[in-house]
C-alpha cells in the first residue's frame, strides 16, 4: 500500500494497536509507543502531491524539553540524535522528526521508523535526569567538603536480599556515621519511583541501622524543582530522615546531631 490509499488503521497495515483523527491539514496517527512518562506518541500524516509526510511536529522536542530547565542540547545529546537519525532513516528539521512516504514505499514501514526514532529521541531524558542528578551530588559534595565533612561518594554496599545499593553519600562525624540518598529529577512523573527505589534500598539496608555504630539514613529531597508530592515525602519518612537541599544547614546540623 502506498501514501495515496490511506483509509485507517487497516489500511495503515498497523492493526488495532493505532488509530487515526484528523488533525488540521493533517491526521492524527496516535501508536502505542510512549513517551517515558506514559504519554502516547502520536506522528501526523498528509499528503504532498503524491509523496506523504510522516512526521511529530516537533512534539518530541518540545516533550524533552519540558523535562528539564536547559532549553540548550549539549553536543552529546545532538550527536546521539544525528545517529537516531541516521539509524531510523528520518530527517531532523527545525526539530521535527520527518520521514517522507514516495510512490511505491510501505507506509506502515515509514510510520513505524519515525514513531522509533520518536521514541529512541525521547529516551534522552534519561541523560538529563542523570545529568540533573550528578549535578545536585556535585552541589553536595562540595558543601560537605565546605563543612569540612569526611565522605565517601558512591560505595556499595550489600543489603539483606544480596543485592548492592551504591548510596550518594557515606558521611562520618565524630558523634554519627550517615548514609545519604540524593533525590533529584526534573520529571513529576519520575519522582515517585525515584521515591520507590529509595524507600526499597533503605529497606534492604536496614542492617546497618542497629547496633552500637548505627548508620542514620537521611534521604536529602532537591526540592528546588515542584515535582514532590506529600506522598513522596511520608514514603520514604518511615525509613530514614528527611531533609531538603533548600535547607543546606539543617542538613549539616542532622549530620552531626547525636542519636
Amino acid at each position: 500500500m502506498n501514501a495515496s490509499s490511506v483509509g485507517g488503521t487497516s489500511a495503515l497495515g498497523l492493526g488495532e494497536l493505532f488509530s487515526i483523527t484528523p488533525h488540521g491539514e493533517y491526521q492524527r496517527i496516535r501508536t502505542p509507543y510512549l513517551y517515558p512518562d506514559g504519554d502516547n506518541i502520536d506522528l501526523f500524516y498528509k499528503l504532498d502531491g503524491d509523496v506523504g509526510i510522516i512526521t511529530d511536529l516537533a512534539e518530541t522536542g518540545r516533550w524533552l524539553r519540558m523535562q528539564t530547565l536547559s532549553q540548550r542540547r549539549s553536543t552529546k545529546q545532538r550527536q546521539l540524535i544525528e545517529d537516531i537519525r541516521l539509524t531510523h532513516g528520518v530527517e531532523y528539521y527545525r526539530g521535527m522528526l520527518v520521514a517522507r512516504c514516495r510512490p511505491g514505499d510501505i507506509l506502515a514501514a515509514v510510520v513505524t521508523r519515525v514513531a522509533q526514532a520518536a521514541l529512541r529521541v525521547s529516551d534522552l531524558w534519561f541523560t538529563f535526569r542523570t545529568r540533573a542528578v550528578e549535578s545536585v551530588t556535585d552541589e553536595v559534595a562540595d558543601f560537605l567538603l565546605e563543612r569540612e565533612l569526611a565522605f565517601d561518594r558512591g560505595e556499595k554496599l550489600l543489603g539483606r536480599s544480596g543485592r548492592a545499593w551504591s548510596v550518594d553519600f557515606h558521611i562520618r562525624t565524630a558523634s554519627r556515621s550517615s548514609l545519604v540518598y540524593v533525590l533529584s529529577t526534573g520529571n513529576r512523573s519520575a519522582a515517585h519511583a525515584i521515591s520507590e527505589h529509595v524507600v526499597a534500598a533503605w529497606y534492604d539496608l536496614n542492617q546497618l541501622a542497629a547496633g552500637p555504630e548505627a548508620l542514620s539514613f537521611v534521604s536529602l529531597f532537591d526540592d528546588t524543582l515542584d515535582v514532590w508530592n506529600d506522598e513522596d515525602y511520608q514514603l520514604v519518612s518511615g525509613l530514614s530522615t528527611v531533609v531538603r537541599w533548600s535547607r543546606p544547614d539543617e542538613f549539616a546540623s542532622l549530620l552531626s546531631d547525636v542519636a
